[in-house]
């Protein structure tokens, strides 16, 4: 029998972009797992073969149920997201869950030598591809039911956007920005049946701290010594939890730390 999560994930299609590793590839595994009949799910990156190979690997596990469309999308270039919703294959248009995870962080540099070029790929790709990709699937959702809207749209911020870090003020003022953004379209969409939802992770050990140091696997691997961080899977466990619940029910706001951390910067280890 298909539980009740299932159920109500039954026949949906799912955007999830920087699905190519860490909690985006995890997530699309979940929903597949979580809803393994009748599901479609777009899985967007810079790493298309990576994609490809999820997207196998998904046919493997669940077998033909759950329909796999990759496509190659940064982002971070809005001409290329403009153009997104309209190049998709007319069955995978209507869009009914966004995942916006695509992020990342580069350097731990100091004012006033952050550079410049950072600067610009974290704001790019962290604040206005998420903003920009909203944009391009939002009206999807809003002409549903006469109107009235349907819809998740999910954003992936971090504790950085609520607790800011030496050496991460870029970063932290992205994350700060995704998080006003996601209360504000929550507040604008109140009349709608568009459910608006933040997942903020606290340490979770992906890609993300060997891009942070420039791939100095070392210096990443330092970040995690002598504690257990999140793994991708318990945060993709929370934003499929998120996305199943009745229609009615709002998971607004979550933060997910390990059990050592308690903050930013305030972490217990071995």
């Amino acid at each position: 029998m298909a539980s009740a999560v299932a159920k109500r994930l039954q026949g949906k299609t799912i955007l999830i972009t920087g699905a190519s590793s860490g909690i985006g590839r995890s997530t699309a595994f979940e929903f597949a797992r979580a809803s393994p009949t009748d599901l479609k799910l777009i899985l967007t990156a810079r790493r298309i073969d990576s994609l490809k190979q999820i997207a196998a690997d998904i046919a493997k596990e669940v077998g033909s149920g759950v329909k796999v469309l990759p496509v190659q999308l940064d982002v971070s270039n809005a001409d290329q997201v403009r153009q997104f919703v309209a190049s998709l294959p007319a069955e995978f248009q209507e869009i009914d869950v966004l995942l916006n995870n695509a992020g990342l962080v580069k350097g731990v540099a100091k004012a006033p030598e952050i550079a410049e070029d950072d600067m610009n790929v974290m704001f790019n790709t962290n604040v206005l591809g998420l903003i920009n990709m909203t944009q391009a699937v939002l009206p999807i959702m809003l002409r549903r039911n006469g109107g009235e809207g349907a819809g998740d749209i999910i954003n992936i911020g971090s504790i950085a956007g609520r607790e800011p870090y030496v050496g991460g003020g870029i970063y932290c003022a992205t994350k700060a920005a995704v998080r006003s953004f996601t209360e504000s379209l929550r507040k604008e969409l109140i009349s709608k049946r568009i459910r608006v939802i933040s997942v903020d992770p606290g340490q979770v050990e992906t890609e993300f701290s060997v891009v942070r140091f420039g791939g100095d696997k070392a210096k990443a691997d330092a970040v995690y010594a002598g504690c257990e961080p999140l793994t991708p899977d318990d945060i993709a466990e929370v934003i499929v939890f998120t996305a199943g619940r009745r229609e009615n029910v709002v998971v607004a706001d979550t933060l997910v730390f390990p059990n050592h951390q308690a903050a930013a910067t305030i972490m217990h280890r071995k």
